[in-house]
């Protein structure tokens, strides 16, 4: 008698036969009453964080559109030139999170943040309140704060005080000659100036703003 078989790509195949064909090893054929027949995987659809030569599926590595520009997946980058926030795009999502700060162990009116500077840093303790020396200078008592008196050779002379801070959205508080900057808001541990906007990190389509007021 004459057994059944299959030829496949010049190659017989006895009845029964489970093979894959050598253009792929992720497809599986068989051998039954004389045909072959091939089965080839179920792929997912969509992407997948990374390749994966071991799988079978073919899969792309996910990428991330963020406001207008796309990343690849892994990529890391700052938030519109923002350099104190840091974003990184993990499996097609984007996520995002704030330079850490360390915990100042100074009094609010004390914190300065300077140009280009992510976090606030503690000012210099002013100086003790006392009798004049040679050479020294003070505050103008029972004036607007705007001017300093020195003392050098035994006479006084005074002069504007130079406001060296500068911040977007100061804070003028009165009595006091220049503008506060120190005040802000803090979230998600980073903190923002007065009517500073910035995005939110639960969801990017969200602006927040701070908003502090003087008593």
């Amino acid at each position: 008698p004459c057994l059944a078989g299959c030829l496949h790509e010049g190659v017989a195949r006895a009845e029964g036969d489970v093979f894959s064909p050598s253009d792929g090893n992720c497809t599986v054929c068989v051998c039954l009453a004389g045909n072959v027949s091939c089965i080839s995987p179920e792929c997912p659809p969509g992407s997948c964080p990374g390749p994966s030569p071991a799988d079978c599926c073919s899969c792309q590595p996910a990428q991330c559109s963020f406001r207008g520009r796309t990343y690849t997946h892994g990529a890391r980058f700052s938030l519109d030139g923002d350099d104190c926030t840091t974003c990184v795009c993990r499996g097609g999502e984007v996520e995002c999170s704030f330079a850490p700060c360390p915990v100042l162990d100074c009094p609010q009116h004390q914190r300065h943040l300077g140009p280009g500077q992510c976090c606030f840093t503690c000012r210099d303790p002013p100086a003790p309140a006392g009798e004049p020396t040679l050479g020294g200078t003070w505050g103008q008592a029972g004036r607007d704060g705007g001017g300093q008196l020195g003392a050098g050779n035994g006479s006084v002379s005074c002069e504007r005080t130079d406001c060296v801070e500068t911040c977007p959205y100061p804070i003028h508080i009165p009595g006091q000659c220049c503008p506060d900057c120190s005040a802000g808001c803090t979230y998600m541990g980073r903190v923002f100036y007065n009517n500073e906007t910035f995005p939110s990190l639960l969801d990017p389509c969200l602006s927040c703003i701070c908003l502090v007021r003087a008593v």
